[in-house]
């Protein structure tokens, strides 16, 4: 069994199985199940690459926590290189909660956490990120829907993850206003752009043909 955290930055990724009708939901009456399913197996693995990428010039232990499916089906997809673990029970919050607090657990001392909606995330903002954690107590990633695409922490606050409207254009300023209350210090990288409706799909065929800017992209 590979080791959770073998640097002291780590990095975790969080997406889902590929599984038909389970996943990019909001996208299958452009792309249909099958189609939105696929979008979802292509952006994950951008999204991979480019935490390898990083993990070639930076000591970053990388995981991928996943919803749906199961170890052999993730396995199968993406390598067995990879460290795997499920997501588990709860709300988006919960889930982050648990997962930082295992990291740290293992020995980690800075933590960021990613999903694989956004295909502008690549290995300079993740290694711009890491940079800043050595500085700030918080370090987010801006949305333009009011998301965020990116978190990054030295240690668990789970305040930050508590009465969230996830789901919401609300996320990003809640948690901003309770980071504010605790009086952390905080990062802000470039807002960037996730793809969840059928009109952001652009935003992916600009990816694929290296035209996306960060100032050009909406989560």
């Amino acid at each position: 069994m590979k080791s959770l955290v073998n640097a002291k930055q780590h990095l975790i990724i969080f997406t889902r199985y590929p599984e038909p009708g389970t996943t990019k939901t909001r996208l299958i009456p452009a792309l249909g199940s099958v189609g939105a399913a696929n979008l979802q197996k292509q952006m994950t693995e951008h999204t991979i690459f480019h935490v390898q990428e990083l993990q070639k010039v930076a000591a970053v232990s990388a995981q991928v926590q996943f919803a749906g499916g199961h170890l052999q089906l993730m396995q199968d997809w993406l390598g067995l290189d990879l460290v795997y673990q499920t997501q588990g029970e709860g709300d988006l919050g919960q889930r982050l909660v648990r997962s930082l607090a295992d990291a740290f657990h293992n020995s980690a001392e800075y933590v960021i956490i990613i999903g694989t909606d956004c295909p502008g995330v690549n290995s300079q903002i993740l290694a711009t990120a890491f940079e800043q954690l050595q500085i700030f107590d918080l370090v987010l990633g801006p949305a333009i829907d009011g998301g965020y695409y990116l978190i990054g922490l030295r240690r668990v606050i789970p305040e930050l993850f508590s009465h969230i409207a996830w789901g919401t254009a609300q996320v990003y300023q809640q948690t901003l206003e309770i980071a504010f209350k605790l009086n952390l210090s905080f990062f802000h990288l470039p807002t960037l752009a996730d793809v969840d409706r059928p009109e952001d799909l652009a935003i992916w065929e600009q990816t694929l043909t290296g035209d996306v800017k960060p100032q050009d992209s909406i989560i």
